[in-house]
Order: C-alpha cells, then structure tokens, then sequence
C-alpha cells in the first residue's frame, strides 16, 4: 500500500509524539529530540493526551485493541499542524498502519489518513521535510559512528541516508558503514517475548557485527533496537554501544554532551 502523500512542513508548528520506550525508558532523548528541533527554529509542542500509537496490539493480532488506542492517538493529534516522532517504528505505524486498521471505518478512516499524511520520523522530517542536510554542528573530539537501520524504518519509510547524511556533516563525526547495518537485531516488540530462543540469535548475530566494527558508538533511530542491543550487551557487564541520533544530533548542536540516560 502507497503512503499517503504529505505537503511540505516547513514553517509548521511541530507536535512530539515521544513514543512509550522513550518516554519510560529514555526520557532524555526527547528532550535531545527538542533541542534538535528548536536549533533549527522550529516552535515545538506536546500534546499531554498522547500515549502509545497501537503497534503492540497491532502487530500480535489484535486489531480491535489496536484501533482503541489509536483513537486516542488520533484524538490527542486532531489539532497538530506537523507530527514529527524519534521513532521510525512508531512513525511507520501512523504512515503506514493507520490507513489499514481504519479502511473499514466511517468514523476515523478520514481522520487516520490525514495523521498519517502529517506523520515524519525525526531525521526523514529534517532531510526530506525542511531541506536541511547541515546542521552546523561539532562534536569535542573525533567521533567514528556507524549506523544499526531499524526495520521498520528501513523497510516501510525508505530511511537509509537521511541519518547518515546528517551526521556526515557534523565536524569531527566520522561516518562509516557496518557490515549487517541493515539486518534484525532480533526485537519485534513481542516477537523478543513470544519467539525468545530466535530474538536471542539475532540478537547475538548483530552483537557480532557491532564487535567487529571499529566504530566509536553505532546510531540507531529506533529506542526499541537501542533498548535491545544494549541490554544484550549489559548482561555480559560490557559498555553499552548503541545510541540514539537524536542523542548525538543534540549534542553536536549543543557543543556539550547530551545528558547520559
């Protein structure tokens, strides 16, 4: 199914859809997520309604469930001029779910096409929305990244360079490619719950691909990945590697590091 095309978002007031792992886990991400937005001149706000955009209802099965909390998304975004998320999960969720889960839906099928419509991932929307590949932005000290490409986000958004191009151009990060950057790393929401013994493979497949990069840290847009990668690496009492652009975005824009979670 074709996402719902989008007009431009430039000059538009942006509503933060946090998401529910960034929300309880990594809060401050958010906040990086703010400071990114407000360095490029955008007046961002947060609609307190917001809660979670159905996906984990969605993806087992549950559509009912699914289209519940959705509604309550829709509800708390009615009046949003531009919705922008650090997730590219939860955004393709809305772009691209939504549409589906109300087609039958008198009510909210016209409703849910029109969010889905004003819906972009953080970087996609900074990229491909307002244009800006540069951020001006500087890190302290030399910094080679790598990038881990969620799924979601990869797949059903089209986001590869969008990330990349932006960090390129951050003086002192040093871009440079990881083999199986666009490979699982075994989450999928309930999928690391239901089919353990298989997320747990995956999981230490890209643990192995991360080990042999020379990377300093490896970006990811999704906390759902960071969470999962990291807390691999947590159980064997090492660093965690993996941090969240909008982490790095902010510190490079800040020129002080972001505050550790």
């Amino acid at each position: 199914m074709a996402l719902p095309d989008r007009k431009s978002p430039i000059g538009k007031k942006v509503s933060l859809f946090v998401t529910c792992i960034i929300d309880m886990v990594y809060p401050n991400t958010g906040m990086s997520t703010v400071t990114v937005l407000e360095h490029l001149g955008c007046q961002v706000d947060f609609p307190m309604a917001q809660t979670c955009c159905g996906q984990p209802a969605f993806n087992s099965g549950y559509r009912d469930a699914a289209r519940e909390v959705a509604i309550q998304f829709l509800k708390a975004f009615a009046d949003a001029e531009v919705i922008v998320t650090p997730s590219g999960s939860c955004a393709a969720m809305v772009r691209h779910e939504y549409p589906v889960l109300f087609a039958e839906d008198e009510q909210w099928r016209t409703v849910a096409e029109e969010a889905a419509s004003k819906t972009w991932e953080l970087t996609e929307f900074i990229v491909d929305g307002l244009g800006i590949t540069d951020l001006n932005g500087r890190l302290t000290q030399p910094t080679p990244v790598a990038f881990h490409d969620g799924c979601h986000g990869l797949r059903l958004l089209g986001l590869t360079n969008q990330g990349r191009t932006l960090v390129s151009g951050i003086e002192n990060a040093n871009v440079m490619e990881m083999d199986g950057c666009n490979e699982c790393c075994g989450f999928g929401g309930l999928f690391s719950v239901k089919m353990a013994d298989v997320s747990g493979a995956m999981l230490q497949q890209k643990m192995k691909q991360i080990e042999a990069c020379s990377a300093e840290s490896i970006l990811t847009g999704d906390a759902s990945c960071l969470m999962h990668i990291n807390g691999g690496f947590e159980k064997q009492n090492r660093q965690p590697p993996v941090r969240h652009i909008a982490d790095l975005l902010a510190e490079a824009v800040a020129g002080e590091p972001a505050h550790a979670d």
